[in-house]
């Protein structure tokens, strides 16, 4: 009997039906719900009008102009700057900025917590390890150890990244090493065991698919974090730096110059409270869904 009959003969029907084309239709479920149809239809539009900034905005972001604090008008939806540049195409290069610190932190942090989880889960001694890492994580408050990592690394797009990264690590890593423990004394994990099964086919074949949903569902909730994280260092001047803009930043300047501008800061905070619904709403519809028995 090969390998694969050992596995097939120790998943029972039920195990074998819960693998990864099961979840991607409860996945493509949860975006068939209103919730699920309109946050996924809002972050296509922002995704699609962010990628295609370079080809509806050829110019660029930093176009200077003598036209200085104009007020939101059909030439200028989100009006001008300090420098006369218009703040509607620096909101969307913003959002083009969040959207790839986003796309690039929460995998990689995704990826990393659960490879240390499930390390933890097959290895007891690493696990206990990394549980008192991620306590010592979890022990500060978010924004100031975010703080703690851009003041060590240095202002920027990769500090931001990595600050983002490490705030990831504790919630994925736990979820990875709850969800392989619990899985490790399910009856069809222990009679692939008795039967001889490698270690590493069974978490392959059994425990990391059954653990992956509820660590989809936290990489979207964690998603909305990351916005909130980078727009608060972005408003502290502690972000990405100019002249890249990002939507933190363009709050940093839209404050202080809200006098001469009321209007300034308005485009980007209703883009950043449109992004952050928007995964919201997606978070909650697919926890919804996934957690439906």
């Amino acid at each position: 009997m090969s390998t694969t009959d050992l596995d097939n003969a120790a998943a029972p029907p039920a195990a074998r039906r819960f693998t990864v084309p099961v979840s991607l239709a409860r996945y493509g479920a949860a975006l068939r719900t209103p919730r699920g149809m309109i946050a996924a239809g809002i972050l296509l539009a922002l995704t699609a009008i962010a990628l295609l900034a370079p080809v509806i905005f050829p110019q660029g972001y930093d176009v200077q102009s003598r036209d200085r604090f104009l007020g939101m008008s059909t030439q200028h939806l989100f009006g001008t700057d300090e420098y006369g540049r218009d703040i509607f195409v620096r909101t969307v290069y913003g959002l083009r900025t969040d959207l790839a610190l986003v796309a690039i932190a929460v995998p990689v942090s995704g990826v990393i917590g659960s490879l240390l989880g499930l390390s933890g889960a097959v290895w007891p001694r690493f696990g206990n390890l990394m549980q008192r890492v991620f306590d010592v994580i979890i022990g500060f408050p978010s924004f100031i150890l975010a703080l703690c990592v851009v003041v060590v690394m240095g202002v920027g797009f990769a500090s931001t990244v990595v600050a983002i990264t490490i705030l990831g690590l504790p919630g994925f890593g736990r979820l990875a090493r709850s969800g392989a423990l619990e899985q490790q004394n399910r009856e069809y994990v222990v009679a692939a065991r008795t039967l001889g099964v490698s270690r590493r086919r069974i978490l392959t074949r059994h425990i990391v698919p059954n653990t992956a949903d509820p660590l989809i569902v936290h990489g979207a909730i964690f998603a909305v974090n990351a916005v909130f994280i980078e727009s608060g260092l972005g408003i502290l001047g502690l972000g990405v730096q100019p002249p890249q803009p990002s939507l933190g930043s363009l709050l940093n300047v839209g404050m202080r110059y809200v006098r001469e501008a009321p209007t300034y800061p308005v485009g980007p905070i209703l883009v950043l409270l449109l992004l952050a619904l928007a995964l919201s709403m997606l978070s909650d519809s697919l926890n919804e869904r996934v957690n439906r028995r």
